[in-house]
């Protein structure tokens, strides 16, 4: 599938910014079942310095400062993408979740020891007893990982509920556990630390979905969302994403943008502002199947 993603943030501010440094990761990655084909990040006004660097996770990140006045800021992402499905999920075989906990604490493997960062806790998800009492049902004795896994994400499907007015990007982990309620970032974080409770090494992945409007109904220009899914690491295979939000494994309509710990590693676009006073912010996403 070859889809047209465009990414439009507006900062509207009650006074003159004076300066302003940020950071975006905005720009999708190049993978093995992921082809970029044009990519742009267009700021406005124009910013005095921007220059694009890979980060220690190796996601595009983009750094720009405006050092003018200015009462508005837009950062225009656009890009075009070619998504085929991941083999690794259909080839994995199965290792029980236990042998693949022992290998991330024995192996000495460069890969190993690089994925063994994703079992810690980060500035986001830290592993308590209440995300280790939720974890253990779908990690019994000798259940294949694979399969642990695909029951966590089930679970957590059926048992929270989709509400954008719950959390936001500060609410904990046990509100979340708690209420039972949520959106796809709480979703991910939440399997992250179920899974980093049981010592497997599990990762946040920021990106995009596809969206179909409701039968009989037109699509919507800008109605579409980042989306936010995780990956656990099994030695001899990689990297294999869960979409908990949607209960699915990430096929053709998952687009990655960037990968970390948690979402502080991804965020789309942050930064600091000297002036401004009060802001309103407005974000449009838009993602066209073009083939």
């Amino acid at each position: 599938m070859k889809y047209r993603v465009t990414h439009i943030t507006e900062f509207i501010y009650e006074a003159l910014v004076g300066l302003c440094y940020n950071e975006a990761r905005l720009l999708p990655r190049e993978l093995p079942h992921q082809r970029v084909l044009s990519c742009e990040l267009q700021v406005d006004p124009l910013p005095n310095d921007h220059y694009e660097r890979i980060d220690y996770f190796g996601n595009r990140t983009d750094y720009f400062s405006i050092r003018h006045p200015h009462d508005r800021m837009i950062v225009t992402a656009t890009s075009e993408i070619e998504v085929e499905k991941s083999p690794l999920l259909d080839n994995a075989w199965s290792l029980s979740w236990e042998s693949v906990r022992d290998r991330l604490r024995s192996d000495r493997s460069v890969e190993v020891i690089e994925a063994s960062q994703f079992i810690l806790d980060s500035p986001t998800v830290s592993v308590d007893d209440l995300l280790a009492d939720y974890a253990r049902p779908s990690f019994p004795a000798g259940k294949p990982l694979v399969e642990a896994v695909h029951d966590l994400m089930q679970r957590i499907y059926h048992e929270f509920k989709y509400d954008p007015e719950f959390s936001t990007i500060a609410t904990p982990l046990k509100e979340v556990l708690a209420h039972r309620r949520g959106v796809c970032q709480d979703f991910a974080h939440l399997a992250i630390g179920c899974l980093r409770s049981q010592g497997l090494a599990a990762r946040y992945v920021s990106g995009y979905i596809e969206t179909m409007p409701p039968p009989g109904t037109e699509r919507l220009v800008g109605a579409d969302a980042s989306h936010a899914w995780f990956s656990v690491y099994q030695p001899g295979t990689g990297w294999l994403d869960f979409d908990p939000t949607n209960n699915q494994t990430p096929q053709e309509q998952h687009i990655t943008v960037a990968w970390g710990r948690d979402f502080a590693d991804v965020t789309p676009l942050k930064g600091v502002a000297f002036g401004g006073g009060e802001h309103k912010l407005k974000v449009s996403v838009d993602v066209l199947a073009i083939d």
